[in-house]
């Protein structure tokens, strides 16, 4: 008999995997010391330890195919395991187990929690412990299923938080990471811009710190995805079906549409030359033919640099006149002349923005009638989803007529949602534009008087459009409203009309200049 032992061999087999139902499994070190007393206790000759850290939902668990066809090559006889669902979790590797005990390749299984004996008494426990795993996986599995269900029922995304959000471990609720949020609104801005390609988004996002899980970057297929991703203006798209998620939107919808219409036309963006090595180069066209003006530095006999900027002349269907060569410092005085044209003494600001303050609470409760319009047409589609859901429980719609008119209801929702906070902005925002514009203009002679070329050459960029230089003269289109202080700045600083002596008069309201020229 005990011969008999000593000729015993087997393999330990310990395995643990990251899953859920192996949240109450002992560690592979409690196994493996249970395993090794048991084969000190009987006797074993242990072959090998082998130790599968891996999931046994499913077959092709590499360590444990290894093992079996170790064990038909001869080289043990029997397994030692804690469990038997530590050795099948499905039907599969079940059956090959009881097959082998069948064939009589494996001659003994041994558990210290599990009695088993190689009859047909033992085989069948044997199978009704693999069946009970199976059960509980699939049980278990479907419970995991309903609770997503419900979960995207009530708006919740029921996973870990898309980058950009952040799990609430407390609530089970999501919130966004105010530190990446920004970032992944500015990859869909820059996308939208169509400038740019994924590889240029990727570097751009990147160098600006956006990471991803345990601070990796990201990569292009990373954000061909989030651009891609419907979440971050508010839905959730859960196995083809849409939910209205509960969570705070990073973007609005018509910024996700404008990034989806740009990777579908696959555009071909301009590349940004960041290499600027005169402070104009770029800025500006030639008033004649069109064509860039480009830059160049000139050395003196004295020694003194100056740079000067000249038209390029490529415009093939232009012979362009333009043979004179405008120094820098010229364009930076006559930008310096343009941008005090806008600028608004401190007395007609305070004025304004005294008006503006009244005209925003005389707007408010009109603004509520065109709210409550549309909360009456979100409300409308409510509706609508709750009897296409009974529709749907009926069985008089299939499920896939359910999910395309369900998803078609509630990106109308979304839109509508979007539109009804955008307008809310909008009302706030017109007027703190407004008051934005106004201390803008009252910092435009400070900027001027100041000589910072590079600052006066943003400020302009803010104010006006179409930059051009034509015999050594700076001209540019005045955008609205900074077109109306240009027009009326003859009159501001001579006081020359009546509106110079009084800013709440009808003429200035109108943005109207009785003695009209051009800026």
């Amino acid at each position: 008999m005990t011969n008999e032992n000593q000729t015993k061999k087997f393999f330990i087999y310990a395995r643990k995997s990251t899953d859920s139902e192996d949240r109450q499994v002992r560690s592979i070190a409690d196994q493996l010391a249970e395993l090794r007393e048991l084969a000190k206790k009987e006797n074993i000759d242990v072959v090998d330890t082998l130790v599968e850290k891996q999931t046994a939902k499913k077959p092709g668990r590499p360590v444990f195919a290894e093992m079996l066809k170790r064990i038909e090559a001869g080289e043990a006889t029997g397994i030692l395991a804690w469990h038997p669902d530590r050795l099948a979790r499905n039907s599969v590797d079940g059956g090959q187990i009881i097959y082998l005990v069948d064939t009589g390749v494996i001659h003994e299984l041994k558990f210290p929690t599990f009695w088993f004996d190689p009859t047909p008494q033992g085989k069948f426990m044997l199978s009704i412990a693999f069946g009970q795993s199976k059960y509980y996986i699939d049980n278990l599995s479907e419970n995991i299923k309903r609770g997503h269900r419900q979960k995207l029922k009530n708006g919740l995304w029921p996973q870990m938080a898309p980058l950009g959000y952040l799990n609430n471990k407390e609530t089970k609720q999501i919130y966004v990471d105010k530190e990446k949020s920004p970032l992944i609104k500015k990859a869909f801005e820059a996308y939208a811009s169509g400038k740019y390609t994924l590889k240029e988004i990727r570097k751009i996002i990147n160098d600006l710190g956006l990471k991803g899980r345990r601070d990796s970057l990201l990569s292009v297929s990373n954000f061909q995805y989030l651009l891609q991703n419907p979440f971050y203006y508010g839905l959730i798209r859960y196995n083809g079906e849409f939910f209205e998620g509960k969570h705070e939107p990073i973007i609005a919808k018509k910024l996700f549409d404008e990034c989806q219409e740009v990777m579908k036309k696959k555009s071909k963006p301009q590349k940004v030359d960041e290499m600027k090595f005169f402070l104009y180069r770029g800025f500006f066209h030639c008033g004649e033919c069109g064509f860039t003006i480009t830059a160049d530095r000139k050395i003196k006999k004295s020694g003194k640099q100056y740079v000067y900027y000249y038209c390029t002349k490529k415009n093939p269907n232009h012979i362009c006149s333009q043979n004179v060569f405008t120094r820098e410092e010229n364009i930076s005085s006559q930008i310096n002349e343009a941008i005090q044209k806008v600028s608004l003494p401190d007395d007609w600001a305070e004025k304004m923005l005294a008006e503006l303050e009244n005209e925003k609470n005389e707007k408010a409760q009109s603004s509520r009638f065109f709210a409550q319009k549309t909360e009456n047409e979100i409300k409308m589609i409510d509706e609508k989803l709750e009897k296409l859901m009974n529709a749907y429980l009926e069985n008089a719609l299939s499920l896939a007529e359910y999910r395309e008119t369900k998803n078609k209801l509630v990106n109308q929702k979304q839109l509508l949602k979007d539109k009804l906070m955008s307008f809310e902005q909008k009302s706030n925002n017109r007027f703190e534009l407004a008051a934005k514009f106004i201390n803008t203009v009252k910092q435009a002679e400070i900027i001027a008087l100041q000589e910072n070329p590079e600052q006066g050459r943003d400020f302009l960029k803010k104010i006006g459009s179409n930059f051009r230089l034509s015999g050594q003269k700076l001209f540019c289109d005045f955008k609205n409203p900074f077109k109306i202080l240009a027009e009326a700045e003859p009159r501001l600083w001579r006081g020359e009309a009546t509106i110079a002596q009084n800013p709440n008069s009808e003429n200035w309201r109108r943005g109207r200049d009785s003695n009209s020229r051009n800026p």
